[in-house]
């Protein structure tokens, strides 16, 4: 136990920090004007009253004070992190202030995922699961741009109840961090460490009924150190099967960014537009509330993030065997709830199906 405490203590820096900034930033996005307001941004929100969506600098500035403490300045991976998680966030900032186009954040993102190649931080082998290494030479570069930019947007996707993706973030980083520990990866066990606890002390003002909520700037920098963390940690790991452990502990919202790839495309409509049609849509539909549709996700979540750890410690074969099993029963339980059906949910059925908590707040959807 005692060989745990360093890491149990940058958690419980990063979780006090956002724990005691989250209600100043909230009384400020109150004083200032700087809320999200039903049906100003999206068509798609279920609040009915203004909420403050500052909330994404308490988890950053948790993450990175806790960071700087323990672990200082001096590693290139550390840097790295957080000089492109502080571009992140400030991207997300801006954004819920005042929204930019979709091509301009995109720029932003590719020039964020660049800084962590600049410090190292950089894929540059997957494991063989049949035996040894298969090395990616020049195509790591494009790998590692395009792995943190879809990080960063499938975590901002899901965002779109009260703690859900908070929630989902804290799991994937523990799942990170249990791994990492398996591997003795020292720092990236400290950044899991430091990110689940700063979530987690956001968490108690954002579960449902939120008071805040973290809009972009945190969405966008929890996506970004997942990338960088599972980067440095098990796609680096020597698991047969390095690269599913991040791809389930983050499986949740990786799912549901494809299905609405997928519900899109074959309904004819652009990979980029908005619906009503993800899975805590599709939930809420079916006649849950607020608090047991986000309590549904943290399960699924948990499932796949102990299904990764296993997959750490199990040959490849059976590695293979337990992926594709998961990635039946997804896309088996994604049809039958109708995340690939062409509806929109209603504002009525909504309210139908959860006046309670709409009444409250609930994140705007993308």
């Amino acid at each position: 136990m005692i060989q745990y405490l360093p890491y149990i203590f940058i958690a419980a820096v990063a979780a006090a920090v956002a724990f005691c900034l989250t209600p100043f930033l909230s009384w400020l996005g109150e004083r200032q004007g700087l809320l999200d307001r039903p049906g100003v941004r999206s068509d798609r929100t279920v609040h009915l009253s203004p909420v403050p969506r500052l909330g994404g600098i308490a988890i950053f500035a948790g993450f990175a004070i806790a960071v700087a403490l323990w672990l200082g300045l001096e590693s290139p991976v550390v840097r790295g992190t957080l000089v492109g998680g502080f571009l992140i966030m400030l991207l997300g900032l801006i954004d819920d202030l005042r929204p930019m186009s979709a091509k301009v954040k995109f720029l932003f993102q590719l020039a964020a995922a660049l800084v962590l190649v600049l410090y190292g931080v950089k894929i540059e082998w997957l494991t063989n699961p049949l035996g040894g290494y298969i090395y990616l030479g020049n195509w790591g570069l494009p790998l590692t741009v395009f792995w943190v930019v879809a990080m960063v947007n499938v975590v901002n996707l899901i965002d779109g109840l009260d703690g859900l993706a908070a929630g989902v973030s804290s799991i994937a980083a523990l799942t990170l961090l249990l791994v990492a520990l398996q591997e003795g990866q020292t720092t990236v066990v400290f950044l899991s460490a430091a990110l689940a606890g700063a979530t987690l002390g956001f968490l108690p003002f954002n579960f449902n009924p939120a008071r805040i909520f973290m809009g972009d700037s945190g969405a966008l920098f929890l996506g970004y150190v997942l990338a960088a963390v599972s980067i440095e940690g098990a796609i680096k790991s020597a698991a047969a099967v390095g690269l599913a452990v991040p791809v389930l502990a983050l499986g949740l919202p990786i799912a549901d960014t494809f299905f609405a790839i997928m519900r899109r495309s074959r309904n004819g409509r652009p990979v980029y537009s908005a619906d009503k049609g993800h899975l805590h849509h599709r939930l809420l539909a079916l006649g849950l509330n607020h608090r047991q549709t986000v309590v549904i996700m943290y399960c699924i979540s948990g499932f796949l993030g102990m299904s990764a750890i296993a997959l750490s410690e199990v040959q490849a074969l059976y590695a293979l065997g337990l992926i594709a099993a998961l990635m039946v029963g997804m896309y088996v339980g994604g049809k039958r709830v109708g995340v690939l059906d062409n509806l929109e949910v209603s504002a009525t059925a909504e309210d139908a199906t959860g006046t309670e908590t709409a009444k409250t707040s609930s994140t705007s959807c993308e």
